[in-house]
Formats: C-alpha cells, sequence, structure tokens
C-alpha cells in the first residue's frame, strides 16, 4: 500500500477529504520522526512499539572483493508488533 492508498483509505472510513486527511496523515508521520529522533520510544496500545536502537560497530565483507571492512556504530528504528496486531496478522 502506498501513502496515497493509505490516505484514501483513511478518508474513506472516516468521511473526512483526503486533504484533511493527507495533512493529518504528514503530521503524524512527522511526530513520530521527531519522537524517535530524540531517542523517545512511542508505544500504541495492541499496535505495536516504534523506538531507536543501537546497533553496535561491527566488521562485514565487502562481497566484491572480499576485503574486510568496519561498519560503524549507528542508531536504526525499530518496531516490534503488539499483541493485538500479531493476531490480526494470523488469522486465518
Amino acid at each position: 500500500m502506498t501513502k496515497n492508498e493509505l490516505v484514501t483509505a483513511i478518508a474513506t472510513k472516516t468521511n473526512l477529504p483526503k486533504n484533511i486527511t493527507g495533512i493529518f496523515l504528514d503530521e503524524a508521520l512527522n511526530v513520530l520522526s521527531d519522537t524517535m529522533a530524540a531517542g523517545e520510544k512511542i508505544q500504541i496500545a495492541g499496535f505495536g512499539t516504534f523506538e531507536v536502537r543501537q546497533r553496535n560497530e561491527r566488521t562485514g565483507k565487502n562481497p566484491r572483493s572480499g576485503e574486510v571492512v568496519t561498519i560503524p556504530a549507528c542508531k536504526v528504528p525499530s518496531f516490534k508488533a503488539g499483541k493485538m496486531l500479531k493476531e490480526k496478522v494470523n488469522q486465518e
């Protein structure tokens, strides 16, 4: 699903205009991004948890040359699905 399709689906379910729904979605994503950039965790009950994890420095191999390279430490966004989301995805 693309962002445009998501906006359309939300607008249809809420009977709101697409432009208002698009603005709302953009701002919600901005708040999520800003919160995670600040290192804070976001928990949405039943859906899941968004957080930033620290990935340590490690060694890797350049697949083309076989040369060993050092991959620097970095922060990565992470999502852990909540119980209700897992159950909904696994419904048969």
